[in-house]
């Protein structure tokens, strides 16, 4: 299957907005809010946007030959500043990948180990949306957790991205 890199790179300008939009509603929450636990996965609001961020990170690093040593590292990731600070360069990083990217590059196989030390090869346009879609699915999660808290997310919804066109 073909991919156009200009739809794939638009997708992630995408998750760039709607990541963004949560970071700044999440920097409206107190200190208890920010890291209530809602019993599940990635237990908070911050737990949240934290594990969106590593894996962000994890995959561009996978896609440059340099992955982190660690997923998500507690003391660094989280907090409010890495989310507002190192996630945005995350992206950078994968938008200027994205921006030297052709139909037939896109195609190609990333070989990598998963967490679990387990081989895959998957096409790169493969790898690029399923980062999307991972922080699609959060970001669903962390809209619910401000909702459970009295709190009205932003909309993050693909259409309101397109509507801002």
């Amino acid at each position: 299957m073909r991919i156009s890199p200009a739809v794939l790179r638009q997708h992630f300008e995408y998750t760039v907005w709607a990541s963004r939009r949560l970071v700044a509603a999440a920097g409206e929450l107190t200190s208890e809010e920010l890291v209530r636990d809602f019993r599940h996965a990635d237990r908070s609001v911050l737990g949240t946007l934290a594990h969106i961020y590593a894996a962000d990170r994890t995959w561009i690093g996978r896609i440059e030959g340099a992955p982190p040593a660690r997923f998500l590292d507690p003391e660094r990731d989280l907090r409010m500043e890495a989310l507002q600070t190192a996630w945005p360069e995350v992206y950078q990083r994968w938008l200027a990948w994205l921006d030297r990217q052709d139909g037939p590059s896109l195609e190609r196989d990333l070989s990598y180990r998963d967490l679990k030390g387990n081989e895959h090869r998957t096409p790169l346009w493969q790898v690029a949306l399923h980062v999307v879609n991972h922080a699609t699915h959060h970001r669903g999660q962390v809209s619910a957790m401000l909702r459970a808290m009295g709190r009205t997310p932003p909309p993050v919804d693909l259409i309101y991205f397109y509507r801002g066109l």
